[in-house]
């Protein structure tokens, strides 16, 4: 979640004002114009989509063109304020954008937007490079420096950046190079996925690589029944799901492979459990009585993949990300703008049943009261 202030967070579930502001710039963001006011706009955090950010706004009493906001060069800052009895506005970034789209109005201008990841994908290399053998930060930081200079790059904790990487050749993409591909040859490809991460510009339009978020992560928020939670709708799909992964990486450069190593649901209590080893003993769940296992497997094959450690932290990376898919819940919340995709929630759906899940995405209207999610969660075999 993002710095909120106890005070400020209580007041999001009750009586509060909810100002909102935006500012310009055409220099890349080392100077903002405030705009005169903003009319209307919404805030789109997904963590499903290759922009974590994505909004519209109408901007009032900007100038246009070259020298004022346009569809070429020109960034946009929000923010979304609360301010709760006796206390002053508590801004909350609300995500750093390129304009995607103009209309002229009126007053100024709406404005379609997207987050910074979309100055990485426009950009592909002109030629094929090759990069590395370097560590991660360094060939990460110069990807992303040479089209977003200044915009600085996070590294949270639980990712490795000195983790060292072979030479491979970027064909074009620099963003598959960054978060996760494959080259001309199929081959999957991909710093932050190398990692056991995941790349994205966060609210304030920091470049954040951070781990792939979990349901065991620490809860952020609590939503209890009746107080903030409204008509939940929950769904249940299997698509996606993956609960055997067969990882391996091999450089083509002479160094021994690694792997295949495999990663799979060992939890004897879930309803994506593989069995106790599906790959050296498969029939261990029809001795022990348990004939609905069922296995769904998938490969993962990295020239960036380097070790049995690192192909084991990439394996559960996407263990991780692929088991917690097929239950999901939406609902509506008070809004909370300081709430991102990829946090952990815990959310009463009916009196005194509490779920753990993780927002895949929160979007909301500026200066409403309220928020749709929508989340999803790891199942549990019923008992």
């Amino acid at each position: 979640m993002l710095p909120i202030s106890a005070q400020a967070l209580a007041a999001v579930t009750g009586a509060a004002r909810r100002p909102i502001r935006a500012d310009w710039s055409n220099d890349g963001g080392r100077t903002w114009t405030a705009a005169a006011g903003v009319a209307a706009g919404d805030v789109k955090p997904d963590r499903t989509a290759e922009c974590r950010y994505s909004g519209t706004a109408d901007l009032l009493g900007v100038p246009l063109g070259r020298s004022g906001v346009n569809a070429v060069i020109t960034q946009v800052r929000l923010w979304q304020g609360i301010q709760g009895p006796r206390m002053d506005v508590e801004w909350i970034p609300a995500g750093v954008y390129v304009v995607d789209r103009l209309t002229r109005t009126r007053h100024g201008a709406q404005v379609e937007l997207l987050g910074r990841e979309e100055v990485i994908r426009g950009a592909p290399l002109p030629a094929p490079r090759t990069v590395g053998p370097d560590n991660a930060r360094a060939i990460a930081q110069t990807l992303i420096g040479e089209v977003l200079p200044g915009v600085p790059v996070s590294w949270r904790d639980g990712v490795t950046p000195d983790t060292p990487l072979p030479s491979w050749v970027v064909d074009e993409d620099r963003w598959a190079a960054l978060s996760g591909g494959s080259d001309a040859s199929g081959v999957d490809t991909g710093i932050a996925a190398a990692l056991a991460a995941e790349v994205y510009a966060d609210a304030s339009g920091t470049i954040v690589v951070a781990p792939v978020p979990t349901i065991a992560d620490p809860v952020v928020w609590r939503i209890p029944y009746g107080l903030a939670l409204v008509e939940p709708a929950e769904q249940e799909s299997a698509e996606g799901l993956v609960n055997l992964w067969s990882v391996s990486g091999d450089g083509g450069d002479g160094a021994p492979a690694v792997g295949p190593l495999y990663v799979w649901d060992d939890d004897p209590g879930s309803l994506t459990y593989a069995g106790p080893d599906p790959v050296g003993d498969p029939l261990a769940p029809q001795r022990q009585g348990l004939t609905g296992v069922r296995i769904r497997s998938a490969r993962y094959t990295s020239p960036l993949i380097t070790s049995v450690g690192q192909g084991y932290e990439v394996g559960r990376a996407r263990l991780a990300d692929s088991l917690g898919i097929q239950a999901s819940l939406s609902f509506t919340t008070a809004g909370n703008p300081a709430l991102e995709a990829g946090d952990v929630v815990e959310v009463e759906v009916r009196p005194g049943e509490w779920q753990r899940h993780i927002i895949d995405s929160c979007p909301y209207a500026l200066g409403a009261a309220s928020q749709s999610c929508n989340t999803r969660t790891t199942a549990r075999r019923l008992s």
